[in-house]
């Protein structure tokens, strides 16, 4: 299939956003995380991974408490195998964050 946009948000301030959901019957390896700061100030920003969609705790966490300057963008080559129904969450400290996640998704 090839590599893909699995996910884009520009969620509210201070919300927890699902950013991507992996298909039933998939497994997807996410290739690239990339954070863009839209604003004028610096930013923070955090991203989890939930296993089968599970409330979100602190082990969940692979990025928290990230600052990303204005005007700014951060980037990150993940490699991370995640499985069917996994759910990667997002949250921005501003509203001037644009995330984009990119990766391969494998069908079962």
């Amino acid at each position: 299939m090839g590599l893909k946009v699995l996910g884009q948000q520009a969620p509210t301030a201070d919300t927890d956003t699902t950013l991507y959901t992996v298909p039933a019957d998939t497994a997807t390896v996410t290739s690239t995380l990339t954070v863009a700061n839209r604003g004028t100030n610096a930013s923070l920003f955090r991203v989890a991974v939930r296993p089968a969609g599970a409330a979100l705790a602190s082990q969940h966490y692979i990025y928290y408490g990230v600052s990303v300057p204005a005007g700014d963008a951060f980037a990150a080559t993940l490699g991370i195998t995640i499985a069917a129904t996994d759910v990667v969450t997002v949250r921005a400290s501003t509203n001037d964050l644009s995330f984009s996640l990119f990766g391969e998704e494998v069908d079962l």
